[in-house]
């Protein structure tokens, strides 16, 4: 755990966490709505509705997007000053919940395992808690509830739409939080430079001639290919990266074939690229096409290679990803920031935000109570659970760095 923050006994933060509380019963009722009608992709007419619905009477410039889901509050401070974005992502996954809440999902095949529904109703509430301490603030806060983050490149289309311009000046920083179950609950975490990876999913076809499988000689198997690429991609990674730059390749799944007496024409593997770094991503997209070719040409097949855009790095600012640190002890007590050592391998839209603004993305834990953080379901899982005591420490975060950065 970190030391007590050098902002301390700040009056600006004076009463935050307080004040976070006392919207608590809003916060949750909001979640728990958000958490029973889980939509995914970037329409999301339900959410976008109880966002609107949650964002009434007060005193917020509010638009909503134009070929997406989104809803984009902007609070004008007493005086001028500089522009800060909040974002909460809104969307759901595709899965079952089984999670035997009373409030569990009541979309069969949809979820809210990542935690956005939190996000939406924490960032709800620091509008809420932001609005009522507009004297406070020489700027303007945008509050981005976003959709699409689950894969749909929701922070690109808003930006696209002009999310970063809805201020009529630049946005100076951006901060977005994410729930975690794996870590104690109401504590937060950050790094600087880079905290989650890059992501892109791939598929290769390998096309060989089918025949009989009594017969190899009279076919060319794209089966032995395909086993020798899985191996060889492995190595890829270990011989062109350097290993003071962690790279993940998965395949994933591998298909060919219809039954045991049939040499199969094709196969096909899928699989995911992880990287925190755009020169490792940008050299394991040349490699991968470029070993399969030619592992392929070896068993006298031929190979197709197609790729996703995927998600960047994302990347914290430094100066930025140290003052949430401080803002946070400052606000929560030092006991709860604990700073994160190592990025992760997942990834996240908000790598587009922070491409454009220094910004940062920090992670808060929401354990359920009686599990250790090892034991707890992850996100994702159709079984996650997550700590609603948490939800103040994430309002009054968003409502600090808002406050600090527009003093």
């Amino acid at each position: 755990m970190t030391n007590q923050s050098p902002l301390a006994g700040d009056p600006r933060f004076s009463g935050l966490l307080d004040a976070a509380h006392a919207l608590q019963p809003n916060t949750v009722a909001l979640r728990r709505q958000l958490h029973q009608h889980p939509e995914q992709g970037l329409a999301l007419p339900h959410t976008q509705a109880a966002v609107l619905a949650a964002l009434d009477g007060l005193d917020l410039r509010v638009h909503t997007g134009d070929g997406l889901g989104s809803v984009i509050g902007v609070l004008d401070g007493a005086r001028p000053g500089p522009t800060v974005l909040l974002r909460g992502d809104m969307d759901a996954l595709p899965l079952q919940e089984d999670t035997g809440l009373p409030f569990a999902s009541q979309v069969d095949g949809s979820m809210h395992a990542c935690g956005h529904d939190t996000h939406v109703a924490m960032l709800a509430s620091a509008a809420r808690l932001l609005a009522d301490r507009r004297d406070e603030l020489a700027g303007t806060v945008v509050f981005m509830f976003q959709p699409g983050e689950e894969g749909h490149y929701g922070a690109k289309f808003m930006l696209d739409e002009g999310v970063l311009d809805v201020a009529d000046r630049p946005v100076d920083r951006a901060l977005a939080l994410h729930i975690t179950s794996k870590e104690t609950s109401g504590v937060l975490r950050c790094r600087p430079g880079p905290i989650m990876a890059s992501a892109n999913s791939f598929t290769i076809r390998i096309t060989g001639k089918g025949g009989h499988a009594s017969n190899p000689s009279d076919a060319v198997d794209p089966v032995p290919a395909a086993a020798a690429m899985v191996g060889a991609l492995q190595t890829v990674v270990t011989r062109r990266i350097s290993v003071f730059e962690p790279t993940v390749l998965t395949i994933a799944r591998i298909t060919a074939g219809t039954t045991s007496n049939i040499i199969p024409e094709t196969a096909e593997l899928e699989g995911t690229l992880r990287t925190l770094s755009e020169a490792s991503r940008a050299t394991m997209l040349a490699e991968i096409p470029r070993v399969c070719a030619q592992i392929a040409a070896a068993h006298g097949c031929t190979t197709t290679f197609e790729v996703d855009a995927g998600y960047p790095v994302t990347i914290n600012d430094d100066e930025v990803a140290a003052r949430v640190h401080d803002i946070a002890g400052a606000t929560l007590g030092a006991r709860h920031v604990n700073p994160m050592t190592n990025p992760l391998m997942g990834a996240e839209d908000w790598s587009y935000v922070l491409q454009r603004v220094p910004g940062a993305m920090a992670f808060l834990g929401a354990c359920p109570p009686g599990v250790d953080p090892g034991d707890a379901a992850p996100n994702h899982s159709n079984r996650v659970h997550f700590d609603e005591s948490a939800l103040p420490h994430g309002v009054s975060t968003y409502a600090a760095f808002a406050l600090d950065m527009l003093r």
